[in-house]
């Protein structure tokens, strides 16, 4: 059974527990400094970038304030084109979409070519427990299944496997799968990449159905839209005979218009690339060329939720580009696995509790999961306002826990408000400080601080208060004058 985000710790908790894996974090600093220093590169080419920016945003806007008209024209025009379009309020519903349509098929597994809507509906164990294998084909989603672990990047999975770590997960698990990898294997990157593709190649040709994802969905004719850097996609989307497609209904676009836009967007910001090096476009059917039988399952699984949120809508601009995740400091030193969500990062910080709610608690602790130091924002290509996004949520979640027994955050906020309240008690409070603070001598950090700061102190060092306060120091150097 693979397995899956559900039942993970809370952010403070996980992020613990990452910050202490030496590996992960060297792992993550390479790849993130080298993603990063790529998209800075090519974006510096770009003297209208920010003029893009725009156009992005408001094509996304456009598409999602006119969402419903939007996708009943996709629906009339993937109809027109062959295709069968299914809607599926949730994820169980597209999960038992995806098992019959596959059972229809007569068919026993199915390839898939990445779709984070799939692990976020959990597929790959709906598929399972009908007693259908499901193969991934990218080489990270590849490496992840293998190794029996969790997604911990949008558009690099294994982010937090090296590669010798990835070697040893191909010599262990790839005969378990199908085709072994050669014993001789090394950690050279092309070889690992060959063993994935000899692996792969023979799933590729014996399978009857492929599942996929898309980048972009196009109202305006019909049209899916995948882009993808290995040519596993082009082999999903062309051998097998049925193709199903899961797509969150806010990955829509009006025009071809707004496409070109995303296309110059997307690869500069994801892989730091001028151009990614595989897209595929299908229209519905084409007799005798590619899929006879294609379906397209539109899922809202809390899309329109997040939609009635006029503040937060603008969350689902977002075209999984990554790039607000390779310049988050946070995202940087914990990983992914630490948000508990298939969407990590900033933007998932955002995603995860306004697609599920912030009722959980690993929710709830998600908008916390950031220093809003803006880089987010700065990089995001269709200008998602991630930390106004972050704060909204905080503010939610405040709101949401009103009433009832305070929690140990809030009496501590009481004790402030009052300890703050004047000037009197704020030095008296001060001046008790410092003899904590001459008591400890050269200690820098408190340790775990009392109940109910405990809270705070669980998940960063407490400071060692000063020896002197400012009022004590001016006291001390301007003749007793007060500051």
């Amino acid at each position: 059974m693979s397995r899956t985000f559900v039942g993970m710790p809370k952010f403070p908790i996980a992020a613990h527990t990452a910050l202490a894996d030496t590996q992960l974090r060297r792992n993550l600093g390479h790849a993130t400094a080298t993603i990063r220093a790529k998209r800075a590169a090519v974006v510096a080419e770009v003297d209208d970038w920010e003029e893009r920016r725009v156009r992005g945003a408001e094509a996304k806007d456009r598409a999602l304030a006119n969402l419903d008209t939007y996708l009943l024209e996709l629906e009339a025009r993937l109809v027109e084109a062959g295709a069968t379009v299914h809607w599926a309020r949730d994820g169980a519903e597209a999960n038992a979409i995806v098992v019959d349509l596959t059972r229809a098929a007569d068919a026993d597994e199915v390839v898939k070519v990445k779709s984070m809507a799939t692990v976020e509906i959990g597929l790959n164990e709906a598929l399972e427990a009908a007693g259908i294998r499901a193969w991934e084909t990218d080489l990270a989603e590849l490496i992840v299944q293998l190794g029996d672990d969790l997604p911990s990047h949008i558009l690099v999975p294994a982010i937090h496997r090296n590669r010798s770590e990835v070697r040893e997960i191909f010599l262990r698990e790839m005969a378990g799968a199908g085709r072994p990898a050669p014993d001789d294997l090394s950690d050279d990157p092309a070889r690992l990449a060959e063993a994935a593709r000899l692996h792969l190649r023979e799933k590729f040709l014996r399978a009857k159905v492929a599942v996929s994802g898309a980048n972009f969905a196009i109202a305006e004719t019909g049209t899916l839209v995948v882009v993808e850097s290995e040519g596993n996609g082009r082999m999903c989307l062309t051998l097998p005979d049925t193709l199903i497609s899961v797509v969150g209904i806010e990955k829509l676009l009006p025009t071809w218009d707004d496409l070109a836009v995303m296309m110059q967007l997307l690869p500069r910001s994801s892989t730091g690339e001028r151009m990614n090096p595989y897209t595929s476009m299908w229209t519905g059917v084409t007799p005798g060329d590619g899929p006879q039988h294609v379906h397209v399952v539109l899922v809202d699984n809390g899309r329109t939720d997040v939609l009635a949120d006029v503040e937060g809508r603008q969350a689902l601009r977002c075209i999984r580009c990554s790039a607000c995740l390779n310049v988050c400091p946070v995202y940087e030193r914990v990983g992914g696995h630490a948000y508990g969500s298939v969407y990590p990062g900033p933007i998932g910080a955002v995603l995860g509790p306004m697609l599920r709610g912030t009722q959980g608690e690993v929710e709830k602790a998600l908008p916390y999961a950031s220093s809003l130091c803006g880089a987010c924002f700065d990089v995001c290509p269709v200008r998602i306002e991630i930390p106004e996004l972050l704060v909204h949520l905080r503010t939610r979640v405040v709101d949401e826990s009103r009433g009832g027994f305070p929690s140990a955050e809030g009496l501590a906020m009481k004790m402030t408000a009052l300890t703050l309240a004047t000037s009197g008690r704020l030095e008296k409070a001060q001046n008790a400080a410092t003899l904590t603070g001459r008591l400890l001598g050269s200690h820098t950090t408190l340790g775990c601080l009392p109940w109910p700061l405990t809270s705070w102190s669980n998940a960063r060092d407490a400071p060692a208060p000063p020896k002197q306060t400012f009022r004590q120091w001016w006291r001390a150097t301007h003749d007793g004058g007060r500051p």
